[in-house]
């Protein structure tokens, strides 16, 4: 490794060095220069260790310790003078400041000095921003070997600066039975340890903590010179910016990058050090310039050269900013040269081959943005929606709140509505977790960011992890979504465990204006949790109002309609009943199968009409009779549902099937009664992919076809409907599903062979103007609706194919036959790309069982049809009924007729 000469550096020369002629202090300098000595010595080992367990990280070693000196005459210029009790505490401070980037330096391992809460909180934040979804507690406690590396970097790297305030006092035992401290000297370690390691602590720490801890000055020591105070701050601000300007190609040496073959980020930031040559000063302004050009393969890492040294300016430019408001002497670095854009940038770090251009997205106006994304224009004039988001909220508040707080007895949810002289308002409440200000405005008004998955929120809430906490929120901008109902909104916080004095209110005047923060009146009473309070904009009752889906105009109707389960019990009240309502607890996942449907599909009103309670009751049996679960890999429930839904056609309400994110209704479909858990499919939550995979969705369906079997239920009927599913499934049907229609009735896979055996010429209809119907099977004309009877030799495929969310588990052309994937970018429509095209639906299944049939090939059947221009067009019997495509089949064997 290359070595930093620090005793040619002014910095020690000026301190610490032996002094030429006469010095009066020769002696309590050389105490502390030995000491150092023996410091730096001790410090080198441990940090060689350390790049046996981080090696994807820059150097840290000595090397970068002895740099530190070297940045430091860089950022102090001549102006600013230090004494040799000052030189040796900053010293020191650089030794340690990042003797903690390795394991060596913990004396254990890196989750036991975290401590179980904590480690298993950045587990937690880790697996979902990888794989999408909450780790459960068997994933955190055996994770992914590719994550727990992961994330003990990145517990490294945080708490790096913690761990080195503690460096100071730790020792090893050596083999003689002793103990090694880092600072040999005890009255040393004793007079300034702690001074060492709050400094080495505070490179990590925000720049206006800097103020605050350490503002006054030390006095010296008895057996020192008066004069040899120590300036706190001044030497904070040394260290902080001697250490952020030390990048340079000594950083991250050829030959070591290639031995270490760093992977990921860590790799880009190796390859744009490798570039970087030693950094300069000219006047105020710190300079960086390349040894080479950067080539297009470079490109990442001349992008990230940028901002790196964008966040070394801004590290300088606050320091400058701190000493000057405090009246102190400032540094002589003050900024960094070049980086104000791109194309100064590459005056400095030249590019060969390509010219960078700054396409990064900007957002010159973000309360602009979150009004135009926050609202309508995101979730469309949908104003239940904004209630889901505010009860999923107050949900996960709560149930974070019991994951830190087992104890805790009392969760509950409030919902009011309330009118005053026409003024209708919504509020609300929970008793949950609550937000402190940093929160307020480092997650809630963080626009798309979402505050559950911040490594912030968890290390201020440690323990959600490992309290089984997975929150519903993804997007970060659910809360956004109360401007649906109104633009005038007041949100009232206290954490759980803050006194009255902390709770604060955050009011707004719409999405577009910036929100006002203020602590809350000292008079009065504020509960732990959050309360939302929004003045609605139109009357509830109103068209496309808040209560405009649900049947008596009532709030409990619209949360019972939106919460199809739920953790917390959630008490509505509103002026129709003062009393209040109750929807308790309840798990999908566990519920029997007519609790379930009673869930999904409640009865309406306590007036309902016996008649139609009665039919809802039928329907019940029906759907316990006929749901099977869908189940994931571990055996749980995710889904408990009947495949194809005539309770769809049945009755006045609406038996859709329902597609449910975190237990919340997001989607429907007539394409199956019961629920389907779901993912978010999109930011405004309306939509949602299945939780399940395709296999376990096969069995599901599966399973569905059994019970219909078992039940005597799979009538021709349900065949004909449930055809184009089955087939989208499976790529195949069984052999007695029927799936067409012909003169003769239903055709099943089974009854091909005889019927196509009867043939030398078979038409193959292509829907309109033809149509059919499954109840009773029959073919129609689409326009007059009336009967048609086919032509012996006709054909009709019943094609009805699975709506959402089943097509997409089984997307269009996912099937199609491989073997002529080619074709697709033939030019004209030849027999091949034809083939392509219906090789994945029941025409194509049908043309391989005629294939079969025949004992004849796809090119001997459909060349003739390219032959014609693919304009076959027959007519009925009856003439009325005008012309219809389709593809006339010639038998290969049999003479084809000019």
């Amino acid at each position: 490794m290359p070595e930093y000469d620090y005793t040619s550096t002014s910095l020690w020369r000026n301190t610490l060095a032996a002094q030429e002629g006469h010095d009066a202090h020769s002696e309590q300098r050389e105490r502390l220069r030995s000491s150092y000595l023996a410091l730096r010595k001790n410090a080198a080992v441990l940090l060689q260790e350390n790049a046996r367990s981080m090696p994807d990280f820059t150097v840290h070693d000595i090397t970068h310790v002895d740099a530190l000196w070297e940045t430091a005459d860089l950022v102090c210029g001549g102006g600013v003078r230090l004494n040799p009790a000052e030189a040796y505490v900053l010293g020191c401070a650089f030794v340690l400041h990042d003797a903690a980037m390795g394991v060596a330096a913990y004396g254990t391992s890196v989750p036991e000095i975290l401590g179980e809460k904590r480690w298993r909180d950045l587990l937690s934040v880790a697996y979902y921003r990888k794989e999408g979804c909450w780790p459960d507690q068997g994933q955190l406690d055996a994770p992914p070997a590719e994550i727990a590396d992961a994330c003990r970097a990145d517990a490294i790297r945080e708490s790096h600066a913690e761990q080195a305030r503690r460096l100071v006092d730790q020792s090893w035992p050596s083999s003689a039975g002793s103990e090694i401290h880092l600072i040999e000297e005890v009255p040393l370690r004793e007079a300034y340890g702690p001074l060492i390691g709050n400094l080495a602590a505070s490179h990590w720490w925000p720049v206006d903590r800097l103020a605050n801890e350490f503002r006054r000055e030390w006095g010296s020591l008895p057996w020192q010179p008066r004069d040899w105070t120590i300036d706190r701050l001044k030497l904070a601000c040394i260290l902080r910016l001697a250490d952020v300007t030390q990048i340079d190609s000594r950083r991250a040496p050829t030959l070591l990058f290639a031995l270490r073959d760093p992977q990921g980020v860590s790799r880009t930031h190796w390859r744009f050090q490798t570039h970087v040559s030693r950094p300069d000063r000219n006047g105020d302004r710190v300079t960086y310039t390349s040894l080479r050009p950067f080539l297009p393969e470079d490109a990442p890492s001349w992008w990230l050269a940028l901002d790196y040294l964008r966040g070394i300016d801004r590290e300088l430019k606050a320091v400058d900013a701190l000493l000057h408001d405090l009246g102190r002497g400032r540094l002589a670095a003050r900024a960094v040269a070049g980086v104000d854009s791109p194309e100064r940038f590459a005056e400095h770090f030249p590019v060969q081959g390509w010219r960078p251009i700054d396409a990064t997205v900007k957002v010159s106006d973000v309360p602009a943005l979150v009004g135009s994304l926050g609202g309508e224009q995101l979730y469309g004039d949908e104003p239940e929606v904004a209630v889901r988001e505010l009860v999923q909220n107050a949900q996960d508040a709560v149930l974070a709140r019991r994951a830190l707080q087992p104890d805790f007895p009392d969760g509950r949810i409030e919902i009011q509505l309330t009118e005053t002289d026409g003024s209708w308002c919504l509020e609300v409440r929970d008793n949950g977790v609550g937000m402190d200000e940093e929160t307020l405005i480092h997650g809630l008004l963080d626009f798309g960011n979402s505050g559950w998955s911040s490594p912030d929120l968890r290390n201020r809430l440690p323990g959600l992890a490992g309290g089984g906490f997975k929150p519903s929120g993804r997007f970060g901008i659910g809360f956004f979504s109360v401007f649906l109902l109104g633009d005038q909104v007041e949100l009232i916080t206290r954490r759980y465990d803050a006194s009255v004095q902390d709770a604060r209110l955050l009011t707004f005047d719409g999405p577009s204006r910036r929100p006002l923060l203020t602590p809350m009146p000292t008079q009065g009473w504020v509960p732990e949790g959050t309360t939302v309070r929004v003045t609605l904009k139109k009357s509830p009752n109103d068209v496309q109002g808040l209560l405009y889906r649900t049947v008596d105009d009532r709030l409990s109707q619209l949360i019972q309609r939106l919460v199809l389960e739920n953790s917390v019990p959630i008490h509505t009240r509103e002026p129709a009943s003062p009393a209040g309502d109750t929807l308790a607890p309840f798990s999908l996942a566990t519920g029997a199968p007519e609790e379930v449907f009673d869930r999904l599909y409640p009865a309406a009103s306590d007036n309902w009409r016996i008649g139609e309670e009665k039919q809802r009751l039928q329907m019940r049996d029906d759907f316990v009779a006929r749901a099977t679960e869908l189940l994931d890999e571990r055996g749980r429930r995710i889904g408990l549902a009947t495949l194809w839904n005539d309770l769809y056609y049945e009755g006045g309400h609406s038996y859709s099937g329902i597609v449910t994110l975190s237990g919340f209704r997001a989607d429907q479909s007539p394409n199956f009664a019961g629920y389907l858990a779901g993912r978010p499919g999109r930011a405004s939550r309306d939509r949602g992919d299945l939780i399940a995979s395709q296999d376990q969705v096969r069995q599901w369906i599966r399973t569905q076809e059994q019970q219909l079997r078992s039940t005597e239920q799979f009538d021709e009927p349900l065949q004909l409907e449930l055809a184009g599913t089955l087939h989208r499934a499976f790529n195949e049907l069984p052999d007695d599903v029927a799936f067409a229609i012909t003169s003769q009735g239903v055709l099943r896979p089974s009854g091909i062979a005889a019927w196509a055996a009867q043939q030398d010429k078979i038409f193959l209809a292509l829907g309109i103007p033809l149509g059919w119907r499954s109840r009773p099977p029959e073919v129609h004309h689409y326009l007059s609706g009336q009967r048609v009877r086919l032509p012996d030799n006709w054909i009709l495929i019943c094609e009805k194919y699975p709506g959402s969310p089943l097509s997409e588990v089984f997307p269009y052309a996912a099937d199609r036959d491989a073997a002529y994937a080619s074709a697709r970018h033939h030019t004209t429509l030849t027999w091949q790309k034809r083939w392509w095209r219906f090789s994945g639906d029941l025409d194509g299944y049908f043309l391989r069982l005629l294939c079969d049939a025949w004992s004849c090939t796809l090119e001997s059947l459909l060349s003739p049809l390219e032959q014609r221009n693919w304009s076959d067009t027959l007519h009925l019997d009856d003439e009325t009924c005008g012309p219809v495509s389709g593809f006339l089949l010639h038998r290969p064997s049999a003479e084809v007729p000019a």
